[in-house]
């Protein structure tokens, strides 16, 4: 299965690899020069159908954009996952955001506190696994020319729908294939996506979204994963 997941990834690539925006000065695809790590992520841990898929946006700075794998915090990664491979370089590189891979001495908020409660929970990555398994949506980093991350919303609507397509058709064949009974949106975006793949697919699954982690967000910073954990049991996704 984790084949069919490669295969459906390297498909998403070449769609949105020609993709051009008026309004990004820079533009990265970690599916190109991290696809090493991106692709051990989905070999080792993307085999066999899951219980619960979480689905998040798109690659923050210091996660996915330097090793490849959603909500991609270094330590997690490395130490907990146990995948460390070679990172290159996008092209245009732009010199406020260098993509150092699993050199780059920065946290990933957000993957600190996603990848840190499933590691208190479930303990090793292979437990975890057994059952779930983590998605971004889309995989491009948008940066204006200071350097400033750009939200797809910030986007012209006629540039992002070619970008919608191709991320709405990887997401239907992800879940095709991995066939989850959960589909939890990591924030109200993602939500909204997994939605529209299961309406796409005839999904009966169960769909449910918890608060983003992002230090962005003030009711995340006040104990993110106690109120994600309330979420997923309220939702019957976890036990108590």
């Amino acid at each position: 299965m984790s084949d069919a997941l490669i295969a459906a990834s390297r498909t998403l690539a070449d769609r949105l690899r020609p993709l051009t925006f008026s309004t990004a000065s820079h533009v990265y695809l970690p599916l190109d020069y991290a696809r090493e790590p991106h692709e051990l992520y989905l070999q080792r841990f993307g085999s066999g159908k899951k219980r619960v898929v979480f689905l998040g946006m798109n690659p923050g700075p210091y996660g996915m954009a330097q090793t490849g794998v959603p909500f991609g915090e270094i330590p997690a990664v490395r130490d907990w996952m146990g995948i460390s491979a070679e990172v290159g370089k996008p092209v245009p590189e732009h010199p406020k955001r260098p993509v150092q891979g699993f050199a780059c001495p920065k946290s990933e908020v957000s993957g600190r506190r996603l990848w840190g409660l499933f590691a208190e929970r479930f303990g090793s990555a292979e437990e975890f696994f057994k059952d779930h398994f983590v998605l971004n949506y889309c995989p491009l980093v948008w940066m204006s020319a200071t350097g400033a991350n750009l939200t797809p919303d910030k986007l012209p609507a006629s540039e992002m729908e070619a970008v919608e397509s191709a991320c709405l058709d990887h997401l239907a064949a992800s879940l095709e294939v991995l066939d989850p009974q959960y589909l939890i949106g990591v924030g109200a975006y993602a939500e909204e996506r997994l939605k529209a793949a299961a309406a796409r697919t005839g999904s009966q699954a169960i769909l449910g979204r918890v608060l983003h982690p992002s230090p962005a967000s003030p009711a995340a910073n006040r104990g993110w994963a106690e109120a994600a954990t309330k979420q997923l049991v309220a939702q019957g996704v976890w036990d108590c």
